[in-house]
């Protein structure tokens, strides 16, 4: 119940100071485990995903630095998430999340690890890659736009204009023959990413601007 409630302040706060668009709703169906990769460019990007979906059964992994800012704090904890510990392999943390998908919850993953600065796409991290492995579990690529102008915005008192795009879910292909688990945590780590790349505007593909593959998908 302080979940909803907490919830239903956000979705008052968020009509007030910004305008979320929503494309590809439908390619997340309305049941069943997901793991939902995005990038990440704002505090409020957990906050804008949760909301662009109706789906209640939703959980983020967040990392833990985001405990210092008491608001955050409370409003993270207020709507469930799962603190990571980045300054290390947080064990802990990969099991809670395994426990939800195996519960049928969409887990939410940032795999850049900490914000772009820049608005541009970071190079990923392996470990949604690697939970993706251990729980068999499909992805869903997401893209946010516009969360980063959220302190511009709000003090020249403007709304914001958030748009959150959902690709088709994927899941990856089995390691080759000859290939070691290093080997395929790189390929997948580049699927995933280039996937949310082609999600986003081409100026802010970042590093995988010019990679091939999301011209393949594109």
């Amino acid at each position: 119940m302080q979940r909803e409630r907490i919830f239903n302040i956000i979705r008052k706060l968020v009509k007030i100071l910004a305008t979320l668009q929503v494309d590809g709703y439908e390619n997340v169906p309305e049941s069943g485990p997901f793991i939902l990769v995005t990038n990440h460019t704002s505090r409020l990007d957990t906050v804008f995903l949760m909301l662009s979906t109706t789906r209640k059964d939703t959980i983020a992994m967040v990392g833990d630095s985001y405990q210092k800012n008491p608001f955050f704090k409370w409003l993270l904890n207020g709507i469930g998430v799962i603190w990571v510990n980045r300054e290390s392999y947080d064990f802990a943390a990969f099991r809670a999340a395994a426990e939800y998908l195996n519960k049928g919850w969409i887990v939410g993953v940032a795999p850049e690890g900490t914000r772009s600065r820049t608005g541009k796409l970071k190079p990923g991290k392996p470990g949604a890659a690697l939970l993706a492995k251990k729980t068999g579990v499909m992805m869903i690529p997401a893209a946010i736009t516009g969360s980063e102008e959220m302190s511009d915005r709000l003090i020249h008192f403007r709304k914001m204009d958030v748009r959150v795009r959902f690709g088709a879910p994927f899941r990856f292909e089995e390691p080759g023959p000859n290939e070691d688990n290093k080997a395929w945590l790189e390929r997948a780590t580049e699927e995933m990413m280039c996937r949310i790349a082609a999600l986003l505007p081409e100026e802010r593909r970042g590093v995988y601007a010019e990679n091939p593959r999301v011209s393949q998908i594109l």
